[in-house]
């Protein structure tokens, strides 16, 4: 399988022509529409990633992109409409228990992704399906606010945006229900050349199973075939990975229950995760990303050693929906950038935290200058001890 070092002197072309794409139940037409070839790559007019050094003391190569260079992160995924329940318990069967508050936000797997992309002001495409209604107009708000690029999101007809019921409780812990509405219903058979475009030139796929496996794997095939490393989150769906989907991706991304569920292994201690871990291997997988929530993570490649991240405390646990969305974005931000394993963890470890820090998925998604401070912060501590 192919590796996923990404080389800073990529540079990408960006070409333009004024014709019509049609899209599931409407026809945009998109004055320009975009299109790429590995030359050069559009920043959407945002400034461009800044580097960072995560010990200043160890000497590193600076990767400082310029403006219209960075190729861009594309996510295909979810987009959900959640409905966030605060409750001080879960009820019990039968039991009816009252909320404190209630309110509709932006979520879904994908859509979360693609708006911390945006807000660590890289350059995102999200694909993805929303209805016809009032949660589809939410989420566009959504994503275009956090700079992310919908030339290719579809809103059909015959089907509702996708929503979850997020029930949180007073310690910051979630228990979620979705509903997938547009999320896995009437997509088309065939991905269209458009969009399959925009993935073959993109610097880094992001995937998660709250759409079909059968878009999934048409994506993952056109990113192989063009030699862009993917990224596949396992969160979502509660079933058997298509081992034709495993075959197309360079870096899956469990946590622990979900890496338990995959391999029919334990995760209780980290020598069991590894043991896990070498299931996924054998399946195919190269590399494993593990979030392992408040003990942090590590990044599994075959035949090397593990990689090791604590978790970066944070004040105040508020709420963790979307942390695991915000953690895997980042690290996908970090290595299309050329970052180091090791820095893509860290990066990836301090925006995490930053996210349990606020309420919702996409409102709690951080800026990069707050990553950026709290990396800076922690070496300062260790310095200091």
């Amino acid at each position: 399988m192919r590796g996923t070092a990404i080389s800073p002197s990529n540079h990408w072309h960006l070409h333009t022509q004024n014709s019509p794409i049609k899209q599931i139940d409407r026809t945009i037409n998109l004055n320009p529409v975009v299109q790429f070839n590995k030359t050069q790559n559009p920043s959407n007019g945002r400034h461009p990633p800044l580097s960072f050094a995560i010990n200043p003391s160890k000497t590193q190569t600076p990767i400082t992109p310029n403006p219209g260079t960075s190729p861009p992160l594309v996510v295909f995924g979810s987009a959900n409409a959640d409905i966030y329940l605060e409750i001080e318990r879960l009820p019990e069967e039968g039991e009816t228990i009252s909320a404190k508050t209630g309110q509709t936000l932006a979520g879904g797997k994908g859509a979360n992704q693609a708006a911390c992309g945006g807000k660590l002001s890289y350059p995102t495409y999200f694909l993805g399906q929303v209805g016809e209604d009032a949660h589809g107009k939410l989420i566009i708000e959504a994503l275009e606010n956090g700079a992310v690029r919908l030339d290719y999101l579809n809103t059909v007809a015959a089907a509702p945006t996708g929503h979850a019921v997020v029930m949180l409780q007073s310690d910051g812990q979630n228990s979620i229900i979705i509903v997938g509405g547009a999320n896995m219903n009437c997509w088309p058979e065939t991905i269209s050349e458009e969009a399959l475009e925009v993935v073959k030139n993109a610097g880094i796929i992001l995937l998660q199973r709250e759409i079909p496996d059968s878009v999934n794997i048409q994506v993952a095939k056109a990113a192989r075939s063009a030699g862009v490393p993917v990224i596949l989150d396992a969160g979502g769906m509660d079933a058997p990975f298509p081992q034709e989907l495993l075959n197309f991706i360079d870096i899956f991304c469990p946590n622990e229950s979900e890496l338990s569920r995959l391999t029919g292994s334990p995760t209780e201690s980290f020598e069991l995760i590894t043991q896990a871990v070498g299931k996924c291997h054998k399946m195919g997988v190269k590399q494993v990303l593990v979030k392992l929530g408040a003990k942090g993570s590590a990044l599994f490649v075959e035949g090397e050693e593990p990689i090791k991240q604590p978790a970066i405390s944070a004040a105040k646990v508020i709420d963790t929906t979307g942390a695991g969305d915000t953690f895997t974005a980042a690290f996908a931000v970090a290595l299309v950038e050329g970052k180091s394993k090791k820095e893509c963890l860290e990066f990836a470890a301090a925006a995490a935290s930053l996210c349990v820090q606020v309420k919702g998925a996409i409102p709690s998604m951080p800026d990069r200058k707050s990553v950026l401070d709290l990396l800076h912060s922690q070496v300062t501590d260790l310095r200091h001890k």
